[in-house]
């Protein structure tokens, strides 16, 4: 019945997610499009955070490495290739390579789950200072000039198979996005419920126990490490062709620290939380980016605070727990009244 229900579920966020993709665009203007583009980037990103750290139990710190290796994945590969298909399917490859690398001398090499957050955040330091470094005409991959911190401009976006000298508008764009954002969530859907995803969950439970009953931790821990990372540089890739730029500041401590407030206040252990989690904290960046009087990393740091201390589990259980808590309420006086009348039928017999 449990499995039935989150089917249900989740067949409900399709659903809805389908119904907002068709009526963006028809209720927004093209900025507005754009905007809600750039929200299912962060979306995207939000569920690879999500998944690795609320059901595989790994806190990856370094997050944006894999965001950030997926957007200048597309970025060069699009201006080279002329093929932004390809250029989408090398954004999603060369991040879980690299986290497959990455990841293989973490978990086999048994470090601790605290040194696991810190390589990764070690990691997208490296990364940010190393394509910082890369200014001059020098220092270039084919046909794309690196940029150093002034990144790589003229981003080619998203064109359909076979047209490449007709890219999509900000619509198109738009739709793209979302239907990765979608695949996305139905694929971790998939994955959660299978044996796979049930012998995840078990692992992040007791791995002790897990390798008792002879599976390897490591193994599934890495897998879905993998899996991350691939979600991740998908997420790079919409957000790439979403502004047509990218820049070192994509590896910045910020964007990381930015998808795991997004996950605390969603909700750890869910797949929807790290969604509504991440559009709302791109939202208020967005609405503090507007005025001068409050600094956006000093309103996200009074956001997590407060969240930690007030709503620890997030938003969506917290949500869940009070619908049941209701449901169940509603059905204690239904219940009640059934037994009345035998009640008092006894009374009359006596």
């Amino acid at each position: 019945m449990k499995l039935l229900r989150s089917s249900g579920g989740a067949q409900t966020v399709v659903i809805l997610s389908i119904i907002v993709m068709f009526a963006v665009p028809k209720v927004l203007s093209e900025f507005g499009v754009m905007q809600a583009t750039l929200f299912a980037a962060v979306a995207i990103f939000g569920l690879s955070q999500g998944f690795v750290w609320g059901y595989a139990g790994i806190m990856s710190f370094g997050q944006a490495a894999f965001l950030g290796i997926g957007a200048y994945t597309y970025a060069i590969a699009a201006i080279n290739l002329g093929n932004t298909q390809m250029a989408a399917l090398l954004a999603i490859a060369v991040p879980m390579l690299f986290a497959a690398l990455l990841g293989y001398f973490m978990f086999y090499g048994r470090i601790s789950d605290a040194y696991v957050g810190v390589i990764t955040l070690t990691v997208s330091v490296i990364l940010f200072e190393l394509m910082n470094s890369t200014s001059g005409s020098q220092y270039h991959i084919g046909d794309a000039v690196l940029g150093g911190f002034n990144g790589i401009p003229a981003i080619p976006p998203f064109a359909p198979p076979g047209k490449p000298d007709e890219p999509l508008d900000q619509i198109g764009v738009w739709y793209v996005a979302m239907s990765t954002l979608i695949v996305a969530y139905g694929f971790l859907k998939w994955t959660l419920a299978s044996r796979f995803g049930r012998v995840v969950v078990a692992i992040r439970e007791n791995e002790t126990r897990a390798m008792l009953i002879g599976y390897d931790p490591r193994l599934y821990k890495l897998l879905s490490f993998v899996i991350g990372a691939g979600i991740a540089g998908a997420a790079g890739a919409v957000f790439a062709t979403w502004g047509g730029f990218i820049s070192p500041t994509v590896f910045a401590l910020t964007m990381s620290a930015q998808v795991i407030i997004s996950v605390l206040i969603g909700g750890l252990g869910t797949l929807i939380g790290p969604i509504l989690g991440a559009v709302a904290i791109q939202y208020l960046i967005n609405v503090a980016g507007t005025q001068h009087t409050i600094d956006p990393s000093l309103g996200l740091g009074i956001v997590l605070v407060a969240f930690v201390l007030l709503v620890p589990q997030g938003v969506v259980p917290v949500v869940r727990s009070w619908i049941a808590r209701l449901s169940s309420t509603s059905r204690t006086p239904r219940a009640k009244t059934a037994k009345t009348p035998n009640a008092s039928e006894q009374e009359s017999r006596s």
